[in-house]
Formats: C-alpha cells, sequence, structure tokens
C-alpha cells in the first residue's frame, strides 16, 4: 500500500508541475477586440 501511495503522489507531483511549466511558457494572445465607452459630461464637474 505504501509503494501505491508514494507512485501516485509522484504522479500528482508530474501533473501539477507539467501544468505549472504549461501555464509559464504558454503565450496567450491578448484580447484584441476595441472597446469604445461614451461617458457623459456629468461626470466630470468643473
Amino acid at each position: 500500500m505504501s509503494r501505491f501511495v508514494s507512485v501516485l503522489v509522484v504522479l500528482l507531483l508530474l501533473i501539477f508541475c507539467g501544468g505549472m511549466i504549461f501555464l509559464a511558457s504558454w503565450d496567450m494572445p491578448a484580447p484584441s477586440k476595441a472597446v469604445e465607452k461614451v461617458l457623459p459630461d456629468v461626470r466630470f464637474p468643473r
């Protein structure tokens, strides 16, 4: 039973480390949609 738990812990650790490496090296593109919002003049007092 101890060997099974050891193998399971090592496998989970490898999966976790692989996921972290994947997220650190993934070049995720930034959103390219233009955002345009009209602000009313009332919000900017003089």
